[in-house]
């Protein structure tokens, strides 16, 4: 499930409610950010049904991005069980990915 949050409350219900949430900081004009959200819905959602996906737009809620220091994007923020597991800057390999969002 993809889930697009415009406010801080969105998001950290989002990821307090799930047992695995990706946060996806990201823009429409980042093209590692367009190749980051193909890689996670062909190759990590289909393997994890229980993932939300939290999609921050950075410029359409720049505060939610300055809320959580975001200086660059593609930037993402895995959680499991409402705790964060890791943090990923840039192209990042969906194998790490995986392995940060496992159920510990």
């Amino acid at each position: 499930m993809e889930i697009n949050v415009k406010t801080i409350h969105e998001l950290l219900t989002a990821v307090n409610q799930n047992p695995r949430a990706l946060v996806d900081f990201w823009a429409t004009w980042c093209g590692p950010c367009m190749m980051m959200g193909e890689k996670i819905a062909s190759e990590l959602v289909p393997d994890m049904p229980d993932l939300v996906i939290v999609k921050v737009n950075v410029d359409e809620v720049p505060e939610i991005a300055a809320d959580f220091q975001i200086t660059s994007i593609p930037t993402l923020f895995c959680y499991v069980g409402g705790n964060r597991t890791a943090n990923f800057f840039g192209v990042t390999p969906i194998a790490d990915i995986k392995a940060a969002l496992a159920l510990r």
